[in-house]
């Protein structure tokens, strides 16, 4: 069992190309049935990942495939991947 504040805890890694995406900062609930559907994570800095972000990444429940203590593993193809921006 996993509470929703604990997920801000996990750094996300894309099992696609090894990448480490970031720490998740929020998630998506269906408040009708409870499911979660999905994490956020924050999009890349503008300059040299320091100054502002450019938006949220939306990473869809079906995309993860591990939650571990520290790490969540995701199958993340840039089809699937939801982007908002400011």
């Amino acid at each position: 069992m996993c509470r929703s504040s604990q997920f801000k805890q996990k750094e996300v890694i894309n099992m696609t190309d090894g990448r480490r995406m970031g720490f998740v900062s929020d998630v998506e609930i269906n408040v009708e049935d409870g499911r979660l559907e999905a994490i956020i994570i924050p999009g890349p800095g503008k300059l040299f990942g320091i100054i502002g972000k450019d938006g949220e990444i939306v990473i869809p429940w079906e995309c993860i495939k591990k939650i571990g203590e520290d790490i969540i593993l995701v199958d993340l193809d840039e089809r699937f991947m939801r982007k908002y921006y400011d």
